[in-house]
């Protein structure tokens, strides 16, 4: 397999090269093989020469990464062209991040994850709790059929939301998209949405056609994305032709909505006010089974292999790539001690409720579950049933002066 990935530098590549040897060497360089321009570039600049300074990162790419692999992996191109240097490059940038431990790493498209392997692998290890990709098969399920007490109390939950993304197979990622494939996928992205009918049924948003009044509606109802500016997404290079070819989808209830082009290809997401979770997660498994239809009738199928499950630009949303969520109210619990070894024994990450860039400021929280890969999305959205019900169980029993007890720990997956 490592063969086919062997393939002849591009241009751009080539000019690279033969512009840091001068312009004295522009005849032999043409006429070099591959393997000697490699070779060539090698003695002039040795992987040792590019090897980041990490000793101050703190990212699962930097735990991974160690001259040996930087060596083995610098020259290596994927068939999209996209290199070992192009999947760091927002890890080398941003050293850490004030919440959460980042992967420090994305995927320039599918083959990334197999070219890049010895690099990735670990870093999946690492960020899926022991996740083996070499050996694990990744599980799906979306019978929303089989959850049980899906519906919060509406004093506590404020909203539910699931989302998840899909990438269109044969396309680059979002890192490495040129702008005709980034406008492809919106072009197959938006004639599939266009035929969904019932209560799935609605309109596409072109970020660069809208009105500021549709703007301004869609930051209102908390639709809209914007440009990245977040150092982790830029460094990744996602705001590449802003705002050429993104934009965003909802049914007429707004109660489903797709983003095109932001981080992944598409990103899906249920949600609706109050803490109906199970009628969040019925809407979420009938329209993305719905939205997959429509795109292989269009002769497109989305990414996905039995060890990594569907893939998306970064390896922390590979597998499910779910993240099932409720804004809850939990001014007692929160202030608890033991609230955070509660939320990491049930498998539970808080955000603030501006999202994964923001503190968590007053009571409320953006709780959701941590694992994307080696359980299903039925298992996952479960497990962020049966925690937060557990978490208002604790609020309540607060309130009354009453004791709580931190749960013993929930298996990440099934090996």
């Amino acid at each position: 397999m490592a063969s086919s990935f062997t393939r002849m530098m591009s241009g751009r590549h080539r000019a690279v090269l033969l512009a840091s040897l001068g312009a004295g060497a522009l005849t032999a360089g043409y006429a070099m093989t591959d393997s000697a321009a490699a070779e060539q570039r090698r003695k002039i600049y040795p992987p040792s020469s590019d090897y980041p300074d990490l000793r101050k990162h703190n990212n699962c790419m930097a735990s991974a990464l160690n001259p040996a692999i930087y060596a083995k992996l610098r020259d290596r191109l994927t068939p999209n062209n996209w290199t070992l240097d192009q999947c760091i490059q927002t890890g080398v940038d941003n050293p850490g991040h004030p919440f959460i431990k980042t992967v420090g790493m994305v995927a320039g498209d599918e083959e990334s994850y197999e070219v890049f392997a010895d690099l990735f692998d670990p870093v999946i290890t690492d960020r899926h709790n022991g996740y083996n990709p070499r050996v694990m098969k990744h599980p799906t399920d979306l019978d929303s059929s089989k959850i049980t007490s899906g519906v919060f109390d509406d004093n506590y939950v404020l909203s539910s939301r699931v989302r998840t993304g899909r990438s269109i197979r044969g396309l680059s990622l979002p890192p490495a998209c040129s702008r005709a494939q980034r406008r492809e996928v919106e072009r197959v992205a938006v004639q599939a949405l266009a035929g969904l009918k019932g209560d799935l049924a609605g309109r596409y948003y072109s970020l660069g056609d809208m009105t500021e009044e549709e703007q301004q509606q869609l930051i209102d109802d908390h639709f809209l994305f914007d440009k990245p500016v977040s150092p982790l997404l830029t460094c990744a290079g996602m705001a590449r032709d802003w705002p050429d070819a993104r934009g965003i989808w909802h049914n007429n209830e707004k109660t489903f909505l797709i983003w095109i082009n932001e981080e992944d290809h598409t990103r899906v997401i249920s949600m609706e006010k109050g803490g109906n979770m199970k009628r969040v997660f019925d809407r979420f498994c009938h329209g993305l089974k719905e939205v997959e239809r429509l795109i292989q009738e269009r002769g497109w199928e989305f990414m996905w292999n039995e060890h990594l499950g569907y893939i998306l630009t970064c390896p922390s949303n590979l597998g499910t790539g779910l993240r099932a969520g409720v804004h809850v109210r939990l001014p007692k619990l929160s202030k608890d001690p033991r609230f955070p070894k509660i939320l990491d024994n049930l498998r539970l990450q808080k955000r603030g409720t501006g999202g994964v860039d923001t503190a968590a400021t007053g009571d409320t929280f953006d709780i959701s579950n941590n694992d994307r890969l080696g359980k299903s999305e039925v298992e996952l959205v479960q497990l962020v049933v049966d925690g937060v019900n557990y978490l208002i169980d604790c609020e309540k029993k607060l309130e009354k002066g009453q004791d709580i007890k931190v749960p013993a720990p929930i298996p990440q997956f099934r090996k």
